[in-house]
């Protein structure tokens, strides 16, 4: 079924079946949301609150539209509002050893082999994150919508209420910002 069938099928007394949307949508939401909030345990709180309320809001959805941008947009509302809400807390990478009373940094997990390509996946991941919150809003929220979202150019375009060659040269844009903040890093 489609999202849309499953919106109708909800309204029509199966509630049941929202647990299929969520099931589709979870993992690109959660993914989103940590993109913009850059705290896992939030984006996981977050995308309930936004499931509470999309199932809550369920009959106000016009189903000339697709349901992941009306979804989308939910959560994209909900995160500037959370956003407002709190004060940015910075984590720092490293931690005081229980033994020596040594600062060392977190050990983070990666699928490559050896402790220099860990270390270069960790700095590329933070050069990476760095380089997008270092963009303009207007093309961060363009660039986490399409790839952390996952959302099409038409549903952003439909979401943002933009021509959809203004999201193209938007995204365009704002990968060509991303590419010379990370040439010198990536030439390393």
């Amino acid at each position: 079924m489609s999202d849309e069938q499953l919106v109708v099928a909800i309204l029509g007394g199966s509630q049941d079946r929202f647990g299929e949307l969520m099931t589709r949508y979870q993992g690109r939401l959660i993914n989103y949301l940590y993109r913009m909030l850059r705290n896992v345990e939030e984006a996981h709180d977050l995308a309930q609150e936004v499931f509470f309320k999309v199932y809550q809001a369920l009959d106000s959805f016009n189903p000339r539209y697709r349901f992941s941008t009306w979804l989308f947009r939910i959560a994209q509302n909900a995160a500037i509002d959370h956003m407002r809400k709190r004060r940015f807390k910075w984590v720092s990478l490293h931690r005081q050893d229980a033994e020596s009373g040594e600062s060392q940094e977190w050990e983070l997990p990666s699928d490559e082999r050896g402790p220099y390509s860990d270390l270069r996946n960790v700095e590329r991941g933070e050069a990476i994150q760095l380089a997008i919150e270092e963009l303009p809003w207007e093309y961060r929220e363009l660039i986490l919508l399409r790839h952390y979202g996952e959302l099409s150019y038409d549903d952003i375009a439909t979401m943002k209420e933009m021509p959809l060659g203004t999201v193209k040269n938007k995204l365009f844009r704002g990968r060509q910002m991303l590419k010379q903040r990370l040439a010198d890093f990536l030439a390393d």
